[in-house]
């Protein structure tokens, strides 16, 4: 080879780095050679690519999608004829700096969502009782905002009645880099639930404290990245894991969950005034199952009528500020459906009357700006 083709092999080497260098970690949503994980790059003269990769731990459920996005990266580049890809592991020195790299040097986690200057904004799910379909509409919400293009996050934080992985069909388990929880994706989201670290359906049996340090471990311990919107679905009720809620992320913002039963909605606005002892802003009020359209046209009101209208009403004079009633959800056997199947309702069939009420409901919760009007400052009067 003359010093010409030396020239021309090191130019494409280059080119193949710079590529490199757009290719993101599918967990993490940085690039690989930011966060070390190129391992070194040799481009022989006819025109061979062979990258090495490190992996963040053995048996990473990333590895066939790292693979496939640095070959079709690589292969892209003019003058490369073939891409080798291989494949390593981090040690446990490098995973300790990638963590520092993501996280800082502080030894305790901190939760990103309560600092100051924090921009992602926290829907906490709430119902006063169980099913209403509180699941079913933060999946769907969640689906609804990564579809528009969305950092989001979803913590299950139904830790008794887990069932957010399933309807978003999150099959993969979590990852641990160094003392960091990397979180899996399903549909673009980022979610985080106790069922993935429970073996074969086992009931989780915990009381107050250990319900918080997993709270505090889901918010902490895991890594979220730049998210701009992360619901939590809450149990029923106004237990243990709701005031830790507001303890931990007290800008967090509540979303209540109804149907038109009368019943139902007294039940919920006991689960929205707890937003008054906590001083966290409702940020409004969903009927769900709200009628069944019938083939020719009509509506059967199956749970009543009402029911959001009147948790609004009652909310809204408890505060003292008024609360949105933010939409009336139909009731479709293909909500359920699609929740079994693992593919929310907004994306399987968008133009169905739920799915539709639930991607109009997600963009009023998206659109909204993030000033401080409306929010707790978490100050209290003077008393003198």
């Amino acid at each position: 080879m003359s010093v010409m083709g030396n020239t021309s092999t090191e130019a494409v080497e280059q080119a193949v780095r710079a590529a490199l260098a757009q290719v993101e970690d599918p967990e993490i949503r940085k690039p690989i050679t930011e966060v070390g994980m190129v391992k070194g790059v040799a481009v022989s003269p006819d025109g061979v690519a062979s990258v090495g990769v490190y992996l963040t731990v053995a048996g990473c459920p990333m590895k066939e999608t790292i693979t496939s996005r640095v070959t079709n990266a690589v292969g892209a580049v003019a003058g490369v004829r073939e891409v080798r890809v291989e494949l390593d592991v981090m040690s446990d020195e490098q995973r300790t700096e990638l963590r520092r790299k993501l996280r800082g040097d502080s030894a305790e986690p901190e939760i990103p969502f309560s600092q100051p200057g924090n921009l992602t904004r926290v829907y906490c799910v709430a119902s006063g009782k169980g099913g209403v379909g509180k699941s079913s509409v933060t999946v769907n919400l969640a689906a609804a905002m990564a579809a528009k293009g969305l950092h989001v996050g979803v913590v299950d934080a139904d830790i008794y009645g887990h069932s957010i992985p399933r309807m978003l069909g999150a099959a993969d388990r979590p990852t641990k880099v160094d003392d960091m929880i990397m979180p899996p994706q399903s549909h673009g989201v980022k979610v985080i639930s106790i069922g993935m670290f429970v073996q074969d359906n086992t009931p989780v049996v915990w009381r107050g404290p250990m319900l918080h340090r997993a709270l505090a471990q889901f918010l902490g311990d895991v890594f979220w990245g730049d998210l701009d919107v992360l619901l939590l679905d809450l149990p029923p009720g106004t237990g243990d894991i709701a005031i830790s809620t507001s303890q931990l992320i007290p800008n967090a913002e509540l979303l209540v969950v109804t149907t038109p039963q009368q019943a139902a909605a007294e039940v919920a606005e006991r689960a929205g005034s707890i937003a008054v002892q906590t001083r966290q802003r409702i940020a409004g009020v969903i009927e769900n199952m709200s009628w069944l359209e019938m083939p020719d046209g009509s509506r059967m009101e199956v749970f009543g009528a009402g029911g959001g209208q009147t948790v609004v009403d009652r909310l809204t004079r408890t505060l003292g500020a008024s609360v949105p009633l933010l939409g009336q959800v139909p009731l479709e056997a293909g909500v359920r459906e699609s929740g079994d199947s693992g593919t929310p309702i907004v994306l399987r069939s968008p133009d169905s009357p739920a799915a539709r009420v639930l991607s109009g409901i997600a963009d009023k919760l998206t659109v909204r700006s993030r000033g401080l009007a409306g929010m707790s400052l978490g100050l209290s009067p003077v008393r003198k």
